[in-house]
């Protein structure tokens, strides 16, 4: 059930079947695992797949407890679940622009400064026009994308030309967590694993990331990489996962006279898996070209096939954990209440039929940040407050235990 050789039509269909069951050469096709995240937007491709693909993923955790990842004035401040009509100022989240969403119109962003066209190979157009860049105030601008800045890439290729991004992974197939590639002058580069750190930390939260090649990537050691367990664990645990899209052993590529640059690529988000009653285990994904809710690959090493187009296998994956940090304590009449922000995914359980809360928190106290005596003070709580009372004798320190699992 390859669903690169199934047309579009074809391919919706057997969606359908997987979720209901249907016969399929005479036995009967059912999900026996149908898990998803609710509610993750599907935006349109506007100046970059992965620019796309990260405002998905951001979007979707600016939905889900960190409503300050996106503060413009598109939908009222909460990022919409699509960048149609009224809703096309979102895409400043990853590409800001002057006179858009708010921001003054002569004040450029990253589309004034980096952006001309998709592969174009010019210098950037704030190069070219003799003025400073803009500080970094979009996704876009902290992952690198579209700035023709760099000539060597890990080794693979220079970049990045316009609509491209890079990540640096461990060629031997090892997990890289919350690493930051350095230039030979110790000079850090910024790359989609790292400048998602960086920009969650502009945006006043730390985070964590890693990103590592997929098991079946024929360019590292076998018995290595990440697996479709690992998938699983992080859509169970209520993190969508970033998909990159890469020929394998295809690490540049000639293109406008110009060795070495960027080669094909495309980013997309996982935010749910499939396992038929055959033990075949497919992923969901936004396409990052707002292809809708059914589209899913077998987790293989062959092409995925979003919308029948652009065919390549999964070269690796971007994890992103956004942390959770109190943003009020304040005590009144012997009681102290507490609000903070984090992560608060909502899975779906299609076969079951459930939606469940993924993340739960414990807030603890002790009488010194530095105690090893720290105690619980609530039971798990599916959500962003508490209030504790009574409360509290002298002086008192509280911190959050982030818990997942139903």
């Amino acid at each position: 059930m390859l669903l690169r050789d199934r047309p579009a039509h074809v391919t919706h269909f057997l969606s359908a079947c997987l979720l209901a069951g249907c016969l399929s050469g005479g036995r009967r096709v059912t999900a026996f695992d149908n898990v998803f995240l609710k509610d993750v937007p599907d935006y349109h491709w506007h100046m970059g797949c992965f620019g796309t693909a990260c405002g998905n993923l951001i979007g979707y955790w600016d939905r889900h407890g960190l409503a300050n990842y996106y503060t413009g004035p598109t939908a009222g401040g909460v990022a919409p679940l699509n960048s149609s009509g009224a809703n096309s100022g979102i895409r400043s989240l990853w590409a800001s622009q002057a006179g858009i969403d708010g921001r003054p119109i002569g004040q450029p962003g990253h589309a004034n400064d980096y952006y001309w066209d998709y592969e174009r190979i010019d210098a950037d157009p704030y190069v070219v026009a003799g003025r400073t860049e803009h500080p970094p105030d979009c996704i876009g601008d902290f992952i690198g994308l579209n700035q023709f800045k760099w000539t060597d890439l890990g080794g693979e290729c220079r970049g990045n030309i316009d609509g491209f991004s890079f990540n640096f992974f461990d060629r031997d197939g090892l997990r890289r967590d919350n690493y930051t590639p350095h230039d030979v002058a110790g000079k850090a580069i910024p790359d989609i694993q790292s400048g998602l750190r960086a920009w969650s930390e502009y945006r006043g939260h730390a985070a964590d990331s890693f990103s590592q090649l997929s098991d079946f990537n024929p360019d590292k050691p076998a018995g290595r990489g990440f697996t479709f367990a690992d998938l699983k664990a992080e859509i169970d645990a209520g993190y969508p996962v970033l998909l990159f899209m890469q020929e394998f052993g295809n690490f540049s590529r000639r293109l406008g006279g110009i060795d070495g640059v960027n080669p094909e690529i495309h980013g997309m988000l996982a935010y749910g898996y499939l396992v038929t009653d055959a033990g075949e285990c497919y992923v969901h994904y936004r396409t990052s070209w707002a292809s809708g809710d059914r589209n899913f690959s077998l987790w293989t090493d062959a092409v995925w096939t979003p919308e029948n187009s652009l065919n390549m296998p999964l070269r690796g994956v971007i994890g992103f954990h956004p942390r959770p940090r109190l943003t009020q304590v304040s005590a009144a009449a012997g009681q102290v209440h507490l609000r903070w922000e984090g992560p608060l995914a909502v899975l779906h359980d299609e076969v079951a039929g459930v939606d469940a809360p993924v993340q739960r928190y414990v807030v603890e106290r002790a009488p010194s940040a530095t105690s090893d005596r720290w105690e619980a003070v609530t039971e798990p709580i599916a959500g962003l407050s508490a209030d504790i009372a009574p409360c509290c004798d002298g002086t008192v320190f509280f911190r959050l235990r982030l818990v997942t699992g139903n």
